[in-house]
């Protein structure tokens, strides 16, 4: 308690010695709060009531709570004055902040938003992406398949070919750009095409380079058939990795050049026959060569055996598969031999925008469409997109197994969703607050009904909301799914709770008050709690920003800067409604149809009038 304020007691016997029929006038009422709470609705009171002696308390912060209440009654009586001017000025300024919404970023990538600005995880990345350079950068497209019932085994022949059939569906995706189609040959990330000085053969090697795939079908021939290169050669069928011995192709072109230098390189990486002798998911297949380890025997392989260990792509000697990254769930005998899986795995590599964008920069075929990386990046993430959609549809409805495909845009795409803001929900949300507000503020007598002012209080949180976000745009910083699912919500609560605690403060002010100086009094009774619970709200998200995480930051920034504004509509704009409610009041008129008088009021004014006009008229004549 600030001040203890006691009244004198009465001398005995009546005042001054009055006789006893005299009655004395009533005593001025005081308000109950200043003989409770002196400090707290009007600190100058109490002030003066303790250099009197007639109360005790704490002199330094009665007389800092005194100045700024004296502020605030200043500020609340010139917004009365001039409401109308305050309101029109003050939603021009927060409209015109609102429009800056229009700029507005939405920040989706993961290393953005979550790993910290020189620390180690950033500059273990800048590291990589320096040593390693812009070639060795891609992005993974996953297509992963799983048995429907817990615990099934996946290493099977039907299980592998139900793969095939989904991996084969997935390398045939083809979209259409820019006036051009764009397939997994395009597209997919090379180990490198080595440089041959037969032009002719330098082309033909280009296009029959394989994709990196990694597949658990590389233990089989059928990895072969993911494989979309081809070529051409005088007297022979079309060549493909399906029908391709690669030792046989350079003693054939061995008769039109010099290819040592390349067969070398062959001999180091061990490429051998690569998939002509490696044996086929269905040796009753066709198209599986005679040189397949089970064609002859018509036998179905020995899958667990064969996928023990991993696998290899076309080069034995660099390209391993582990068995980790092309099997998930595996179980093994006491002898640490394969007997089952519950996941098989396939990873297509695509090349990353910068490299799409260098790989064609100086091709022919893209000379007309005025090639960009942003060109690049939307033909990767369209082809992506129609990977996953082919992929996961692949599998029929009836069968044993699930394919699920997952790429780099279908993360973006998920961060992307989450981080965009759902106008139903929000508006949803402010509707949901409109009502309330209207419903608890409504009274059934006018004078003190509310109900317009809370519509309106709702709206200006809505607007103050707006604007600051607005301004968040404007100085550049970026959104994301804490932002936009979080923030809206959070400032309604903040904004709507002092917008409450000013109104039930203004129905409060009693008509001792004179009537210019109710809004000043409301300001200096409430405006002193308002401001401390903005300041600490607003310190507090200040002090967030220092989190060294990116999205926390301009989370923490955005809900500071959304704090500010609050404040200043409810220090500002909101009084200005509130003091154009009490003109309605004063004028008797209806709450939320304010145009309209209540009804007893012209009522009772009816019949004076009415009275008026019919009394009899009053007699001019007189005795002298």
């Amino acid at each position: 308690m600030a001040s203890d304020l006691r009244a004198p007691p009465a001398p005995p016997g009546g005042f001054g010695g009055q006789p006893p029929g005299y009655s004395a006038p009533a005593p001025p009422t005081v308000n109950p709060d200043l003989q409770r709470r002196p400090g707290y609705c009007h600190a100058a009171y109490a002030l003066k009531q303790i250099s009197k002696g007639k109360a005790v308390g704490q002199k330094a912060p009665l007389w800092l709570r005194a100045r700024f209440q004296a502020l605030l009654f200043s500020l609340g009586c010139r917004i009365q004055r001039h409401c109308g001017k305050v309101l029109f000025i003050g939603l021009l300024v927060f409209g015109a902040m609102a429009v800056g919404l229009r700029v507005a970023s939405i920040e989706t990538d993961i290393e953005q938003l979550w790993v910290e600005a020189g620390s180690r995880v950033s500059h273990e990345l800048r590291y990589t992406k320096e040593k390693l350079g812009e070639e060795a950068v891609y992005t993974s497209q996953m297509m992963i398949q799983t048995p429907r019932g817990t615990g099934d085994n996946v290493l099977s022949q039907s299980a592998l070919l139900l793969h095939l059939k989904a991996a084969l569906a997935a390398s045939k995706v083809q979209v259409s750009l820019y006036g051009k189609s764009w397939d997994l040959n395009k597209l997919c990330y090379k180990s490198g095409v080595p440089i041959i000085e037969n032009a002719m053969v330098e082309r033909m090697i280009e296009k029959l380079f394989p994709c990196l795939i990694v597949t658990p079908l590389d233990c089989f021939w059928e990895g072969s058939l993911l494989q979309g290169g081809s070529a051409y050669l005088p007297g022979r069928p079309e060549i493909q990795w399906k029908n391709l011995n690669p030792m046989q192709l350079m003693e054939e072109l061995g008769q039109f050049t010099s290819v040592d230098g390349f067969k070398e390189m062959l001999d180091k990486a061990d490429v051998g026959q690569a998939y002509m002798e490696r044996p086929c998911l269905d040796p009753m297949d066709p198209q599986c060569p005679e040189s397949a380890a089970n064609k002859h025997k018509r036998r179905v392989p020995n899958i667990p055996q064969e996928l023990a260990g991993g696998c290899y792509g076309f080069s034995k000697r660099f390209m391993h598969w582990q068995e980790e990254l092309i099997l998930g769930g595996t179980v093994r005998d006491s002898q640490d031999r394969l007997l089952s899986a519950e996941a098989l795995q396939t990873m297509f590599l695509l090349m990353s925008s910068r490299q799409l964008y260098e790989h064609f920069r100086d091709n022919y075929e893209i000379h007309d469409i005025n090639w960009t990386e942003e060109k690049a990046a939307a033909i990767l993430e369209t082809w992506q997109r129609k990977f996953v959609e082919l992929a996961q549809q692949s599998a029929p409805e009836n069968s044993s197994q699930i394919i699920h495909a997952f790429s780099t845009t279908t993360l973006n795409d998920i961060m992307k969703s989450f981080s965009d803001v759902s106008v139903i929900r929000v508006a949803g949300g402010y509707l949901l607050m409109l009502a309330y507000a209207c419903v608890t503020m409504l009274r059934w007598d006018c004078s003190k009904s509310q109900g317009a002012v809370g519509l309106a209080g709702v709206l200006l949180v809505a607007l103050s909301v707006a604007s600051g976000l607005g301004l968040c745009s404007l100085l550049g910083i970026s959104f994301n799914a804490a932002t936009t699912q979080v923030l809206p919500f959070l400032a309604l609560g903040i904004g709507v709770d002092d917008m409450f605690l000013l109104a039930h403060a203004f129905t409060e002010t009693g008509l001792s008050t004179p009537f210019k100086e109710r809004t000043g009094e409301c300001l200096r009774r409430t405006g002193t709690s308002v401001t401390l619970t903005s300041v600490n709200n607003m310190i507090a998200f200040f002090m967030a920003a220092l989190v060294p995480i990116p999205a926390l930051r301009a989370f923490s920034l955005q809900a500071a800067i959304v704090v500010v504004f609050n404040f200043a509509m409810v220090l500002l704009i909101f009084p200005a409604i509130l003091s154009l409610d009490l003109q309605r009041r004063e004028d008797k008129r209806l709450d939320i149809l304010c145009c309209f008088y209540r009804v007893s009021w012209l009522y009772s004014s009816w019949l004076s009038w009415a009275s008026a006009c019919t009394a009899p008229p009053r007699s001019t004549t007189g005795s002298t």
